[in-house]
């Protein structure tokens, strides 16, 4: 079982929070990263094992260990959570990608809703009522969610046009699946988040801060207004990840792979 209060504290919280205060808190206080996959270790999706890496560990992970653990929050504060299993369309070129992104849908207080906390190039900060509508403005980001055939679409603005980010179809999913997804995600030699570096954390104002060599090592700021990159060097990594992520120990190995000290 889930210690509900440390997951909160962990999150800047206590009590009994609403659904839209944990989505929040817990998409700006856990960093998206894929450190144990870069580094040839399989993420565990066990319960307790998500617990002490994201919770006691202060450490972050990736998407299937980012909404899992916000499902089991959310289910012990007494709501409904049903895993669905999404392609990511953002940067896929019109390619069909795998299944490797998990998006929650989440029955509270007689609605429904849709819930992401892992979607590391920018997740909602709060969640969105499920299904097709209108658009919802989050911090000066703009999010909405069209019909494409079976799926949703999650879409965001970027540049003053909406881009797709990922679509899914409603339909829940048993846990062998999602365990199966992240497997692929998480071992898979062309999976980028083996074959490289991914780092991503939101602050309450908006402000989107990612760390990543999927293409040159690049530290980039982006918020609604615009985007500031910078190239960085291999071995300012772990400074970067303990000030500006707060994932604090880190080190080099002899192949620059970023490995705990």
């Amino acid at each position: 079982m889930l210690d509900l209060e440390a997951y909160l504290a962990r999150i800047g919280l206590s009590g009994r929070p609403s659904l839209a205060q944990v989505h929040r808190a817990h998409a700006t206080s856990i960093p998206f990263e894929n450190l144990d996959p870069q580094r040839g270790v399989p993420v565990s999706l066990v319960p307790e094992d998500l617990e002490r890496k994201l919770v006691t560990e202060h450490r972050g992970g990736y998407c299937f260990e980012q909404n899992l653990l916000l499902g089991s929050a959310l289910q012990t504060l007494g709501a409904q959570v049903d895993p669905l299993l999404a392609r990511v369309r953002l940067g896929a070129g019109g390619a069909t990608r795998p299944r490797s992104h998990l998006v929650l849908r989440v029955h509270a207080r007689d609605a429904t809703w849709h819930a992401d906390v892992g979607f590391g190039p920018g997740s909602p900060l709060e969640p969105l009522p499920f299904g097709a509508g209108v658009e919802h403005e989050q911090s000066g980001w703009r999010f909405r969610v069209v019909e494409d055939g079976r799926e949703l679409v999650l879409q965001a603005v970027e540049e003053g046009d909406w881009v797709d980010l990922y679509g899914f179809v409603p339909e829940a999913v048993p846990l062998i699946d999602v365990e199966t997804s992240s497997w692929w995600t998480s071992t898979h030699p062309r999976s980028p988040f083996v074959s490289g570096l991914m780092v991503a954390a939101q602050s309450p104002d908006g402000t989107r801060t990612t760390l990543s060599d999927w293409g040159e090592l690049v530290l980039t700021e982006q918020t609604p207004a615009g985007s500031k990159v910078a190239p960085v060097t291999r071995d300012a990594v772990p400074e970067l990840l303990a000030t500006r992520f707060g994932l604090n120990g880190f080190t080099l190995d002899d192949r620059d792979r970023v490995v705990p000290g």
